[in-house]
Order: structure tokens, then C-alpha cells, then sequence
């Protein structure tokens, strides 16, 4: 039987989401996670999760970043994109970073559990009337880049590197973790070289280009 992980920070699509899944696999496997730690810690529990369905703009997660650093973390575990943000260029960049697919919040229930169909088949699935404008788009180089030098990161690594995004010190690095800071700042070492930066400041310029504004959150603001 599937084992699936939902992670949406909103409550009631994460109910829309368990009912699509159970209406494709009757007793399906569905955890649940309302930010990236979350779905880390509940990944950590279940590595054998077969599919992650991960919010685009959970507030923890810093735009690609939190994709980036499940893939690195749980290599073998799919995770699909969902956000009511399906902008075709953001759509694209999802798949650089190592996304199966990506599903529009906007999407009723018979295409949901068309997408998970797909997925659950090993099959990339992408909104049908945004296809094409996804595969006519040039894949950044930038991405191409940032992203094969990502995949060379450990689990561990993308662990303290995720922190760092996140603006913690060695100290509470090395505390959140269970490791000693001198750990700490060997993994940083690590990190700086496999990305081709020498410091924090220029790290946290890379990071920054993984974040992407949510439309829904900018409304709300505005």
C-alpha cells in the first residue's frame, strides 16, 4: 500500500487532498504536515513514504529551498509541487530542482486524482492546459547549475544548510541537531566548497534566489 505525506499548511486543502488520495487508493497511507519541519520530522519516522505532495509556499520551507532540501534529505521519496501560484516559469523551475510534478490548488477533484494517478505511476504530471507553455520554456542555466551543485550536498548537509537559510548560528545548528558546533562548522566547510562560495553572506545570496513570493500572501498583505 502507498504511503503518501501531505504537507499544506492549510488545514481544510489538506482534507480535499487525504479525500483525493482515498478516492484513488481505497485505505491509502496519508500522513499529514502543516510546515517543512514537519514534514521532515514526519519523513525521519517513515522513510518509506513513496510520495510527498509539498505546498509550494509553506512558510518554512523558503521557496524551492524546502524542495530542494526534501530531495537531498529523502532521495528516494517523490514529491510533487501544489500551489495556487502556476506560473508557468516558477512551474519550470520546480522540475529543475527535482520535482515530479507539479498540481494547481485550483484543480477539482477529478484532476487531482488524475495527477496522483500519474505520480503514483512514476509518471511526471504537469497541469494539462499549461503544458505546453512549461516545455516551451529554456531551462535557466543558473538553476541547471545551483541545482546539480545541491545534489552534491549530504542529508546532513542540506540539514545545516536549510538552517542557515533560516538564519541560525552554528551554535543553535549544532544544538537543533545533536551535534558538536566543531561539527557544525566542518559541515559549513563542506557546504561552501561544494557550492562554490567562500562565506555565510555569499551563501545566503545563492539561498535567496531559491525564494519565491506567494501571490496569495502578497494580496492579503497589500
Amino acid at each position: 500500500m502507498p504511503r503518501l505525506l501531505i504537507a499544506d499548511d492549510h488545514p481544510l486543502y489538506r482534507l480535499a487532498l487525504v479525500q483525493a488520495v482515498r478516492g484513488v487508493i481505497d485505505g491509502a497511507d496519508v500522513a499529514e504536515a502543516g510546515s517543512l519541519e514537519e514534514a521532515r520530522a514526519a519523513l525521519a519516522a517513515q522513510p518509506d513514504t513513496d510520495l510527498v505532495l509539498l505546498d509550494l509556499h509553506l512558510p518554512d520551507s523558503h521557496g524551492l529551498m524546502g524542495l530542494a532540501a526534501l530531495r537531498g534529505e529523502f532521495p528516494s521519496v517523490a514529491v510533487v509541487m501544489i500551489s495556487a501560484h502556476d506560473d508557468p516559469a516558477t512551474i519550470r523551475r520546480a522540475l529543475a530542482y527535482g520535482a515530479a510534478g507539479f498540481i494547481p490548488k485550483r484543480a477539482g477533484m477529478d484532476e487531482l486524482q488524475a495527477a496522483l494517478r500519474a505520480v503514483l505511476d512514476c509518471e511526471e504530471w504537469l497541469p494539462p492546459a499549461l503544458r505546453a507553455d512549461i516545455e516551451a520554456l529554456p531551462g535557466s542555466r543558473e538553476d541547471a547549475d545551483l541545482s546539480a551543485r545541491l545534489a552534491t550536498l549530504t542529508p546532513q548537509q542540506f540539514k545545516v544548510l536549510s538552517r542557515v537559510a533560516e538564519g541560525r548560528l552554528n551554535k543553535q545548528i549544532a544544538d537543533e541537531l545533536g551535534i558538536q558546533e566543531r561539527t557544525v562548522k566542518a559541515h559549513m566547510s563542506a557546504i561552501f566548497e561544494k557550492l562554490g562560495v567562500r562565506n555565510r553572506t555569499q551563501a545566503g545570496v545563492l539561498l535567496r534566489s531559491l525564494e519565491l513570493a506567494d501571490p496569495s500572501r502578497s494580496v492579503a498583505d497589500g
